[in-house]
């Protein structure tokens, strides 16, 4: 009954001794293996032995890429603004050995790391620079934790912005003045649509103004050399300007007799008389 007992407990301690000293890693993780205290090695994914009672499974690392999200922070900008920023990275553990004994936790320090950083850069850029830079931003960002990571055995495989935003107050701020903004470009425009007009109609009359001397001008000319015409014809000096003055006059009192809104005509009481006199001096 002893021996049975005690083939038992042997046969118990083989399989738990197996148990502990083979061991299966998976795709993707790497296992850290201490001896008494002290780092021995590092298991790849697939089977692995170690010695039992004497090494130790340490830690598991997950050697994919880890997507670590920094939470949302505030920001002071070069000329005093209040932004709310946040980033996302995605890194992966190179060297398992180093981010365990180089750092206590390497994905705490990451993050405190990248917040740090990008309080520091932001606070290089002006509020518009901020909101508009966030490439150039991502690009100083990722060098400056890339160069201290890499200590831990860590790489960057990317770091992305995920906002970069005014807080409450300041869009407040920013929706006030762009509806100044848009005010003041509305009363700009207004003023320079009037302004335009204004233009345009002293353009309109100065060039009605110029057409109108010149048709005088060309009226002038015309009458000019009618008289000339007359003159030549009648040989007399007075007679053409009177017939040309007479002509004229009753020219207009046509014009005048068939307006709907024509109620008397009115003319000189000596008309008929220069008339008369006109024709007489015509056929003497």
């Amino acid at each position: 009954m002893e021996l049975l007992v005690i083939l038992i407990f042997l046969i118990g301690a083989i399989i738990y001794t197996l148990y502990i000293g083979v061991n299966m890693v998976p795709q993707g993780e790497e296992w850290v293996v201490e001896r008494v205290g002290k780092f021995n090695r590092t298991l790849k994914p697939g089977l692995n032995i170690i010695t039992p009672y004497v090494d130790k499974i340490r830690t598991r690392i997950d050697t994919r890429d880890l997507i670590l999200d920094v939470e949302r922070q505030e920001v002071i900008t070069a000329d005093n603004a209040i932004i709310l920023a946040n980033a996302i990275a995605f890194v992966r553990v190179t060297n398992p050995e180093e981010a365990i004994y180089g750092i206590e936790d390497y994905m705490e320090g990451i993050r405190q790391l990248i917040q740090t950083s990008l309080r520091a850069i932001i606070g290089e850029f002006t509020l518009e620079e901020a909101l508009t830079h966030r490439d150039e931003i991502k690009d100083k960002l990722k060098t400056q934790i890339a160069d201290v990571i890499v200590d831990w055995g860590i790489t960057v495989k990317s770091v992305e912005i995920q906002d970069i935003i005014p807080n409450e107050t300041m869009q407040e701020s920013m929706e006030k003045q762009a509806a100044a903004t848009r005010e003041r470009k509305a009363m700009e425009t207004l003023a320079e649509g009037k302004k335009n007009a204004a233009i345009l109609e002293a353009q309109g009359k100065l060039e009605a103004s110029k057409l109108e001397a010149e048709a005088q001008v060309a009226l002038a000319d015309a009458s000019a050399r009618a008289i000339e015409a007359i003159s030549d014809k009648i040989q007399d000096k007075e007679l053409p300007a009177m017939f040309l003055l007479g002509d004229r006059y009753i020219d207009a009192l046509e014009h005048i007799s068939v307006s709907e809104n024509a109620k008397f005509v009115v003319y000189p009481a000596d008309l008929q008389g220069a008339i008369k006199g006109m024709l007489g001096n015509t056929f003497k």
